[in-house]
């Protein structure tokens, strides 16, 4: 079982920075792919960001690409997004995911049903 907490969000004007964190649970972290995902208000849950086990291959939606960075310290058993340039469609609640134990090191998952452990969210608002 990996457990998964995610803190960091808050609201800021656009333009602002903002870093989420995800601490994970359990001593099997490296073995997992991670990935941050968004809800926002009735829309579908969207993939935003995913990052292999090593923390070699990242994958990134367009709409944050060149914006968004994920990264992962797997000594401390955890994944972080870093937000720049944030604008007020990035409004949202994001949620920390990790996939079952990976064989592959450098194996990047970008869809919802690749993930089997999910956070509870923390909202990130952008003001105009």
């Amino acid at each position: 079982q990996v457990q998964l907490v995610e803190s960091g969000g808050g609201l800021v004007q656009a333009g602002a920075s903002l870093r989420l964190s995800c601490a994970a649970s359990g001593h099997t972290f490296s073995m997992h792919a991670m990935g941050w995902f968004r809800q926002a208000p009735g829309k579908e849950r969207e993939f935003v960001a995913a990052i292999s086990r090593s923390g070699t291959f990242t994958h990134y939606a367009d709409s944050v690409k060149g914006r968004f960075t994920i990264s992962r310290d797997n000594a401390k058993g955890s994944v972080y997004l870093q937000m720049n340039s944030l604008k007020p469609e990035d409004t949202a609640v994001y949620i920390c995911a990790a996939t079952g134990p990976q064989a592959s090191g450098g194996y990047v998952a970008t869809k919802s049903f690749e993930y089997v452990y999910w956070g509870q969210g923390t909202q990130v608002t952008v003001s105009s």
